[in-house]
């Protein structure tokens, strides 16, 4: 087939004129203004199945730019012309060695898309990728229109990132389309937030996850099932699962898992505001209970240093018919606590009881190191008691700066009798628990209790500091116990080459 119908040239043309005068298409490269005609001439030949062996013969001499390269793609654009733009985009590369560039990249991946070529589309977004070419979001963002693609485009290339781990990237991708009115699917966020949990970035899954509410692009099965491995790979279930306990008294669902747990680490990282519009959103979805985002709005305000609020909220849940519960308790007196109203914090302890409430270990653990701080030691040591009468252990941090502060030998006693009950319940004494008890014991003169801590702590494995065996030595040379003494101070010197070297 002959591609065009051209008069004979006289035989006397230079080669070069002739050559020239052969080929139309070299004739149209020359002006600017028949840019357009050369590019309707290449997509006529190219629709009529000329092979591209005649159409390189036919384009000798002519510099195939990335302007015409991209113009030539744009007229075939059509789902029926799919194929045939992305051989001209491999032929057009090939001949020349040219380097397509990033809007031509663009355009051929929205033809692909548009035709559902999906498997080319997806190779050659990772070759693009790969090569780590420019703002690739931008410029498919700018191509958009003029190629009358497919949402899915964007989808597909947060997907790409996704599966090439390169996961900062796909999140800065999913924030950027939304800022610029795209909105990603759902399959599109569970294969981020999936990756990310199998590569272990919890956290990262969680912003995406966050996201998602903040896009109105709401959760399905899959989306939840990746959130509650998440949880679990954190080790963050059983917490989450024990505050809802708390709140409700019974199992919730995991998607209320999910979202609860999303709301708290909001919270806890003083992002209170934001957690209540997330919460209110969740709301509006039937995806928390009433009585659960009551609970957890009164927490957050807590937190947020709204306590009145808190308790307007608190007030409005309990005519609503809701019930009090101790999560939202241990609120309250956590807040009394920081701001130094013990007496506050006494009363709500006896209205829980009153009402029916049992406190939990974070009840306990606010009292116990509130009132400690506060220099209240019979009162501190009196609620430790309670919680080990429940049977409950108290963290190290509150029992640590409950012995801290005992002075007294009666209160010194105590906490030592408390200590050994609760080793027997499973707590887990640190180096500072055996530190304070061996220097109060030592400054009040008990000197024999002091040694017998002493080797309790050395049989646990645990090593007391500098300071703490220079308390204890001397101690044991105020009561005539010098071989002791003598013995705890080679300990020290070897302690003290130890921690030099």
């Amino acid at each position: 087939m002959k591609l065009f119908s051209i008069p004979k040239p006289c035989w006397f043309f230079p080669i070069r004129l002739r050559l020239n005068y052969l080929n139309p298409l070299a004739r149209l490269i020359h002006s600017d203004v028949n840019n357009s005609q050369l590019v309707a001439l290449v997509c006529l030949s190219l629709r009529q199945g000329v092979s591209w062996d005649i159409l390189t013969n036919k384009l000798v001499g002519i510099q195939m730019t990335n302007s015409i390269i991209e113009k030539v793609l744009l007229e075939l654009n059509q789902p029926a012309d799919a194929k045939t733009a992305l051989s001209f985009f491999h032929w057009s590369a090939q001949r020349r060695n040219l380097r397509h560039s990033l809007q031509a990249y663009c355009i051929t991946l929205h033809i692909l898309v548009r035709s559902r070529m999906m498997k080319d589309a997806q190779a050659l977004l990772e070759s693009v990728l790969k090569s780590n070419e420019g703002s690739l979001a931008g410029a498919l963002l700018s191509s958009y229109r003029i190629t009358s693609s497919s949402h899915y485009v964007f989808d597909l290339l947060v997907r790409t990132y996704s599966r090439l781990r390169m996961l900062d990237r796909a999140f800065e991708v999913c924030c950027y389309l939304e800022e610029n009115g795209i909105t990603l699917g759902v399959t599109t966020f569970n294969t981020l937030i999936y990756v990310a949990h199998r590569s272990d970035r919890t956290s990262l899954a969680w912003s995406v996850y966050e996201h998602m509410f903040r896009t109105r692009t709401y959760p399905n099965e899959v989306t939840i099932r990746s959130m509650v491995n998440v949880l679990c790979k954190e080790g963050q279930m059983q917490k989450s699962v024990g505050i809802l306990d708390r709140v409700q008294g019974k199992r919730c669902s995991p998607m209320v898992i999910v979202n609860t747990s999303l709301v708290l680490s909001l919270v806890e990282e003083g992002r209170c505001q934001e957690g209540i519009m997330l919460l209110k959103r969740m709301l509006q979805k039937n995806m928390v209970p009433d009585c659960i985002a009551f609970s957890l709005t009164v927490h957050a305000s807590v937190e947020a240093g709204n306590l009145d609020y808190a308790w307007e909220v608190f007030e409005a849940m309990v005519k609503r018919g809701f019930q009090a519960n101790s999560f939202v308790y241990t609120s309250f007196i956590r807040a009394y606590i920081l701001q130094q109203k013990f007496d506050e914090a006494n009363r709500l302890m006896r209205e829980m009881g009153e009402i029916g409430l049992l406190p939990y270990s974070d009840t306990f653990n606010n009292l116990i190191e509130g009132f400690a701080k506060a220099g209240r030691n019979e009162e501190s040591l009196n609620y430790c008691d309670g919680m080990v009468q429940m049977r409950l252990c108290p963290s190290c941090r509150a029992f640590n700066s409950m012995v801290q502060r005992l002075s007294e030998t009666v209160h010194l006693n105590k906490a030592n009798e408390l200590l050994t009950r609760l080793t027997d319940n499973g707590f887990q004494p640190d180096e500072l628990t055996y530190s304070h008890l061996i220097s109060g014991f030592a400054n009040a003169g008990d000197t024999a209790m002091s040694l017998q801590l002493y080797y309790e702590m050395k049989f646990r494995s645990l090593l007391p500091g500098e300071s703490v065996l220079t308390t204890l030595i001397r101690g044991l040379q105020a009561s005539g116990n010098l071989a002791e003494a003598e013995k705890l101070s080679k300990v020290r010197k070897d302690c003290s080459l130890t921690s030099s070297s």
